[in-house]
């Protein structure tokens, strides 16, 4: 292993969330703003960008790319977070506590990720 261990582990966090995009793209479909266009699109895009971000983490001559790209994928889907706060509906069903940790958990992720620039 060329890097620490959890570096492999966001990877692979990232390439299951991504998978789950096409397991289950209703779930994902269901909180798109109503502002983006193309969701099934968004969704599938989205998936397609998780996965490969992940397995980009894993070599030397793409790992920083990924981390900035996943760094800027994180700050867009805040889009969705903020959303989701705004009702009800747009909270499909997910406790309004759960919405309000997800906040600071991306800004966490996004820090776990640049974190990985000094390797």
């Amino acid at each position: 292993m060329i890097y620490p261990w959890h570096l492999y582990l966001m990877a692979g966090m990232y390439v299951l969330a991504g998978c789950m995009h096409f397991v289950f793209p209703q779930a994902y479909l269901r909180i798109m703003p109503p502002y983006l266009p193309v969701h099934k699109s968004l969704v599938l895009w989205s998936g397609i960008a998780e996965i490969a971000l992940g397995i980009a983490l894993c070599f030397p001559t793409t790992k920083n790319w990924a981390i900035w790209g996943i760094i800027a994928m994180l700050t867009l889907f805040l889009t969705v977070h903020f959303y989701m706060l705004q009702g009800e509906k747009e909270a499909a069903g997910v406790p309004k506590w759960i919405l309000v940790l997800r906040i600071p958990l991306q800004f966490g992720l996004m820090y776990w990720a640049y974190w990985y620039l000094q390797f």
